[in-house]
Parts: structure tokens; C-alpha cells; sequence
């Protein structure tokens, strides 16, 4: 049976679940569960579980941090209260950037941020937040889901006691906040600049100089000179941190991220602990997250971009032609080190591209010449 053949039953037993008959599991129940059950002689899907969730946003961050939160909710009910997470927002109860050993080593059961800011554990994570100049967020998920994305996501997590499911995706983001104008590749040189992933890296070749700054700090970095622009997400999330305050002007395409995916971390053994029906309900809360959480970028940045420019007078810039082109040499330059850097790295690039040059042959007919002419 191909990855495409098990994300279809996974799918349809997805639906049938999410539909209220939901599966109870004939497959093993994990070992923490089985011994927990002889021990006590309660039956494990009576039991009731409570997890921790950490994440990498502010509380409340519109989008990524109250999706989170609606993951949680949704799973307490669900489940029926039978398993019930807490979330902590980034620093509450461990740092932005340490949800992934925190996940690993059992601190937390959850965490909900972006496969990039793992580059230096695991390389090939990266593929799974965005790639620059790569796959949109249908495409995206469509590799996920249908192209054996996620089945690779397992096993690079794997070593570290990690499974790992789509919890969300913003679509294409923006450019990003500038207070120097970028008129030629030349403006990238000395520029300070927050960006993380391949784009980052990309920022870096090109002359500039890269940082990686968690959310909450993003604002007080650009206001005090510390950097002179950052890319955030898009208009609904720049607007709720005021960045229009700190940065003259606001550049498109995001071609560092055309369709980021937000990853939701669990602890392998925690998952495996649970029953078969929690574990369905798991799966089924993450993607049913993870489009709910594009519908609502989709619905709101547009009233946020209007709302920057008409409301607080940002100016809204393209990034010229000359830069985007070497951008996009440089992309090129930076994903096949990537993937010549190891194994896995090799094996998830392999299966992004292939998958990549078919879904784009489809999307070029479809979407982009209806596009044109709508």
C-alpha cells in the first residue's frame, strides 16, 4: 500500500469519526497504557488524561496563537473532557524555542510552533514549515495528506521520540516590515534583518545580516534600531503587534514562506499511551485546525491591509523584479545544500519536488489561468 493509499483511509476514517462514530482502536493501546491497566484494572478508555501544550506564540496571538488554543478546545471536546490540555503561550512555562526538547523529553505532551526553528536539531524540518519559492498551502497539504509528506514527517522526528501533524497554515505571508527601501539587490547588503528558515538563510547569502527573534520581541527590536525589518506573518498579525508603529514600509510577495505550515508537536509516547478513539480525535482536531486556520488568514488579511494603508498610511511596496530573481537563485542555492547535507534531509527533498513538479502542472492550468481571467 503507497502513502497515498493510507492517507485516503486515514482520511475517510477521519470523516467517519468526525461525524460522531468514532473509532475505537483493536490495535494495541501503547505500553504505559496496558501496564497502567493492569495495575489498576481500569478499562484505558475510561480513563482521562490531562496534557500540557506549549507553544511558540504570545497568548492570543489572532490566528496562530488562538488556533492553538482552539486545538486544545476542540480536543476537551471532542473527547468529552476525557483528555484535557492546557496551553502555554511562549515563556510561560518554557522559552519559545525549547518546545521541541520540552516535547521530546516529556516536560510537555504538545507543542504547537514551525518545523524551521528546528533547523539545527533537524535539518530537513525545514521542509515542513515552507519552502522559499515553493509549494502554496493547498499544494502544500495536498503533499502532506495525499503525497506522503506526513509519513516522512514521522520518521525524521522519529529519533527523538517525536510525531509531528499539520496544526495550522497561514497561506503566502508578506514580504515583510522595511524602514530602508529596497530598490536593488545591492539595498540587501549590511540589512538587519528577522527572518527564520531557508529564507533566512537565503537573506543571509544575499548580504544581509540574520537574526531569529521570537514573536513577542519582534516589535521592540525594530522600534529601537536593533534591526531594520522583519518579516512577521501577514497583515492580520502585523497589525496586531502595532509593526506599522516600528517600519516605514510593507513588501510583497512573501516568498519566503508562499504557504507556511504550523506544526503540532507530540510526545510519541503520550500519544501511544492514549486509546485508539483519543488518538483518532487527535488527528482529526489537527486537521481539521489546520484548515480552519487558513480559512481565517484568508478571511481577515485583506481587512487588515486595508486597514494598515488606508487607516495608519503604511506604504505598500513590490519587491522588484532584479531582487526576487536573485532571491530565487539563491533559494535554489540554499534548498539543494540542504538536501545534500544528509540522508533525510536527501529523502524529504526528493519527495517535496517530485510532488512539487506534478501538483504545479495542475495548478498552472486551474488556479492561475482562471486567475487571469476572472
Amino acid at each position: 500500500m503507497n502513502p497515498s493509499d493510507n492517507s485516503r483511509r486515514r482520511f475517510i476514517a477521519n470523516a467517519g469519526a468526525a461525524s460522531g462514530a468514532l473509532l475505537v482502536g483493536g490495535c494495541g493501546q501503547g505500553e504505559q497504557a496496558a501496564d497502567h491497566q493492569q495495575q489498576t484494572g481500569i478499562s484505558v478508555k475510561q480513563q482521562n488524561f490531562k496534557w500540557k501544550m506549549a507553544t511558540t506564540w504570545p497568548r492570543d496571538l489572532p490566528g496562530a496563537g488562538t488556533g492553538a488554543q482552539r486545538l486544545a478546545d476542540n480536543i476537551r471536546a471532542m473527547s468529552n473532557g476525557r483528555l484535557d490540555i492546557t496551553l502555554y503561550s511562549a515563556g510561560e512555562l518554557v522559552p519559545a524555542f525549547e518546545i521541541f526538547d520540552s516535547a521530546a523529553s516529556g516536560i510537555v505532551e504538545m507543542g504547537h510552533g514551525a518545523a524551521y526553528y528546528w533547523k539545527g536539531k533537524v535539518p530537513a524540518s525545514q521542509y515542513y514549515a515552507s519552502v522559499p519559492f515553493g509549494m502554496t498551502a493547498l499544494e502544500s497539504n495536498s503533499w502532506l495528506y495525499y503525497g506522503g509528506g506526513i509519513e516522512l514527517w514521522h520518521e525524521i522526528y522519529q529519533p527523538f521520540g517525536l510525531i509531528a501533524f499539520p496544526g495550522g497554515n497561514t497561506g503566502v505571508q508578506m514580504g515583510g516590515w522595511y524602514n530602508l527601501e529596497i530598490n536593488s539587490v545591492a539595498d540587501l547588503q549590511g540589512l538587519k534583518i528577522r527572518m527564520p528558515g531557508l529564507g533566512g538563510e537565503v537573506m543571509r547569502r544575499a548580504g544581509a545580516t540574520v537574526q531569529n527573534i521570537p514573536g513577542a520581541e519582534i516589535f521592540t527590536a525594530l522600534s529601537t534600531g536593533t534591526i531594520d525589518a522583519t518579516e512577521w506573518i501577514g497583515p492580520w498579525n502585523d497589525l496586531a503587534f502595532g509593526l506599522y508603529q516600528a517600519a516605514q514600509y510593507y513588501y510583497y510577495p512573501g516568498w519566503q514562506e508562499p504557504g507556511s505550515t504550523l506544526e503540532c508537536l507530540i510526545n510519541q509516547q503520550a500519544f501511544e499511551s492514549l486509546p485508539e478513539d483519543l488518538q483518532e480525535i487527535v488527528r482529526i482536531a489537527c486537521q481539521s485546525i489546520n484548515m480552519d486556520m487558513h480559512c481565517e488568514y484568508t478571511a481577515r488579511n485583506q481587512q487588515a491591509l486595508d486597514t494598515l494603508v488606508n487607516q495608519h498610511g503604511v506604504e505598500l511596496r513590490q519587491f522588484p523584479d532584479e531582487v526576487l530573481a536573485r532571491l530565487k537563485t539563491l533559494s535554489q542555492e540554499v534548498i539543494q545544500e540542504i538536501a545534500d547535507g544528509d540522508e533525510m534531509s536527501q529523502k524529504v527533498h526528493a519527495s517535496y519536488f517530485s510532488f512539487m513538479e506534478q501538483v504545479r502542472k495542475w495548478t498552472a492550468k486551474s488556479e492561475e489561468v482562471f486567475l487571469q481571467h476572472r
